[in-house]
């Protein structure tokens, strides 16, 4: 369980740490900081509903009444090839205060997600007298951080012929810097049940809904690059997916694909006090601003399941926005 959830505190860092390194940025006004900061934070949202999403079935052919399933599945969307989510294009003429110290007029610049250092802008009063020189933050590709992880405990239970409900969930914990939580409901109903050839047919047919919930803070006030108090990051990330399955039915190994669509939306509210005491602009702002992400496409995986009566392994690759690998550990029966 601690493994998990380290695996998830990691996720919700992409967002939470982000921030912490680009307070500085307070330092041009409320409406720069804003705009910089959303650009900077949105493909981590988006590649974290991605994540959040994925895992929610290892085969079509629904458990009968009562059969059962607890998995620990580790979900990775990775961004290692996509450098249109390692950065974003900066111009200045978006901005009000903000100019690169180069002399660029447009430039890309390092998302959380990148890996582009040494990028140096200023901020200067209407009489070029009082001067601040920022350096913009890099991201997680400078860590040679590559993919946006989650992980979870997932169960499932037969009810109905061809129904089968399902749950997701990370139990909430805390520490001194972070609080964070998830869980999630799914259904799946296979239409193959209901032929009369069922028992006979080498495939299975299903339909899955699923819903995933994650919300957490992180708590910054001690980075000290902007005095102030309760300075903090409360994240609220939902997801939906709509997929029909496929699969096998054999007895020891079996292959599984789907075809979806993903809906998500992530709301990021940056809270508490900051005192900007150097450079031009030198105010006082209290919960600055909230940041509103949403991401929506198509998602197709194929993966396969190996049973080894109450022991099971599976592993799928999604091909979408952010592709994914999705594995997982299964216990159960039927």
């Amino acid at each position: 369980m601690k493994r998990i959830v380290s695996l998830v505190a990691v996720a919700f860092g992409l967002q939470a740490s982000a921030q912490s390194n680009i307070n500085e940025i307070l330092a041009a006004g409320l409406n720069d900081a804003e705009r910089f900061t959303t650009d900077y934070l949105a493909p981590a949202s988006e590649g974290f509903m991605y994540s959040l999403s994925s895992g929610w079935y290892n085969t079509a052919d629904a458990k009968p009444l009562g059969g059962f399933e607890v998995s620990i599945i580790g979900n990775m969307a990775n961004y290692k090839n996509k450098d249109d989510k390692k950065a974003f294009e900066l111009n200045t003429a978006d901005y009000e205060n903000l100019k690169f110290s180069d002399g660029s007029t447009s430039k890309l610049v390092s998302s959380a997600l990148g890996d582009i250092e040494g990028v140096n802008v200023y901020i200067e009063d209407e009489n070029g007298l009082l001067r601040q020189d920022i350096e913009l933050p890099t991201g997680l590709a400078s860590e040679s951080i590559n993919f946006v992880p989650s992980a979870f405990i997932q169960a499932s239970v037969g009810l109905i012929k061809g129904t089968e409900l399902k749950a997701r969930f990370l139990p909430k914990v805390s520490t001194y810097e972070y609080k964070i939580g998830m869980y999630g409901v799914g259904i799946q109903h296979e239409f193959t049940k209901h032929l009369p050839a069922d028992k006979i047919l080498p495939v299975a047919i299903s339909a899955v809904i699923g819903y995933t919930h994650l919300d957490g803070s992180y708590d910054f006030t001690n980075s000290s690059i902007v005095d102030g108090e309760d300075q903090k990051l409360e994240v609220d990330v939902n997801t939906w997916v709509f997929q029909a399955v496929v699969s096998t039915k054999l007895p020891i190994i079996n292959f599984y694909g789907g075809l979806g669509y993903l809906s998500g939306s992530s709301t990021t509210d940056v809270l508490g006090t900051y005192r900007v005491q150097s450079g031009p602009f030198q105010q006082t702002y209290v919960d600055p601003f909230s940041i509103k992400r949403k991401a929506s496409g198509m998602t197709a995986n194929l993966g396969a399941k190996l049973k080894l009566g109450f022991f099971r392994l599976h592993a799928d690759y999604a091909i979408a926005e952010f592709n994914t690998l999705s594995v997982g550990m299964n216990f159960g029966f039927r």
